[in-house]
């Protein structure tokens, strides 16, 4: 199959490259990120690879139908991005890779926890400026702190079991318990996590119940000085009402990778122009607050089974043979 691989990055072509073994498929990479602007380049492509902030919407899904597109292949779990109800109008299939290494991302937001206790970071900066004085870099003992973790799956089961090694106390929440964290977790309603837990982790998927599930009346009922921790999805959290809880002290520490109005920001070098996003800036002038770039995905482990996956769909959708993740509407 003729393949337009999207947002392609120097190391998507590095794994893809070598998923696709006898170069059974014809892959183009496009460095262009998919809009109703560039979705014309796909014209004449069997198939097209997108990533999460892409966009998959009715509108470059009729271009893509229009130039030939039969099949989009997400290299992610994430599909919150694409209009499924208009791929299943015009006949396009759609799949996903529905895990990879949830290791990675669980590892990753454990990072971003140890970083923003121990202000290693700041204390990074200052070092290598010479300042060796401690003020401002007070953190605590993670050993007996209690840890709410929202969504339990793959990556929250992870990241409750690495903080389970800590000594933390684990409550979650979740509308699917699940089976396997039971010797782990604690399930309790929602908002006796938001007032017992000294640190929040999100790994819930973005649904309609869940966007802007952080919001101004859920923070009111953490505890104050609660740590928050976003590797999920970035619209679960209302990034003014996270705002105003930074400055009234009621959020104490904030780790995001991802962030709502990502697609225009990550995965692009702006660094030589003026980034528009007042509230974006907003966030970064907090002491407190440390943002990576979607980052928590980005091991050798996870981009080659996400590649390997992507192709392994590509190929069962050609075939009619063997495993394909597809992604239907809900009805």
């Amino acid at each position: 199959m003729r393949i337009a691989v999207f947002s392609a990055k120097p190391y998507d072509r590095t794994f893809i490259t070598r998923a696709n073994s006898g170069e059974r498929h014809a892959l183009s990479f496009l460095e262009a990120r998919l809009t109703v602007d560039t979705a014309p380049l796909a014209n004449g492509f069997d198939a097209v690879c997108a990533f999460v902030n892409d966009c998959l919407d009715a509108a470059v899904l009729e271009q893509l139908h229009s130039g030939g597109t039969r099949l989009v292949a997400l290299r992610s779990a994430g599909f919150n991005h694409v209009d499924l109800a208009a791929a299943e109008r015009l006949g396009i299939t759609v799949v996903r890779v529905p895990a990879y290494s949830p290791h990675a991302v669980a590892e990753h937001a454990v990072a971003l926890v140890l970083s923003l206790n121990r202000m290693t970071y700041r204390a990074y900066n200052r070092v290598r400026d010479g300042n060796f004085a401690l003020d401002g870099l007070l953190g605590f003992d993670l050993h007996g702190k209690t840890v709410g973790v929202i969504g339990t799956g793959h990556i929250g089961l992870i990241f409750a079991d690495i903080m389970h090694g800590f000594g933390c106390r684990i409550v979650a929440s979740d509308p699917f318990p699940n089976p396997q964290a039971k010797p782990l977790v604690e399930y309790v309603p929602l908002e006796t996590l938001y007032a017992q837990a000294d640190i929040i982790s999100l790994h819930c998927p973005l649904k309609p119940e869940t966007h802007h599930l952080i919001d101004a009346e859920a923070i009111a009922k953490m505890k104050d000085g609660v740590m928050i921790i976003n590797t999920g999805r970035g619209r679960v959290v209302d990034t003014q009402a996270v705002i105003a809880g930074l400055k009234s002290c009621k959020i104490g520490r904030l780790g995001l990778d991802v962030y709502e109005e990502e697609e225009q920001l990550f995965f692009e070098d702006l660094s030589q122009g003026v980034i528009d996003d007042d509230q974006f800036m907003r966030l970064t002038t907090f002491h407190n607050v440390l943002i990576t770039g979607h980052q928590a995905f980005f091991t050798a482990e996870a981009l080659t089974n996400i590649a390997e996956t992507t192709l392994a769909n590509i190929d069962a959708f050609e075939s009619g043979n063997g495993t394909i993740h597809r992604v239907v509407s809900a009805k």
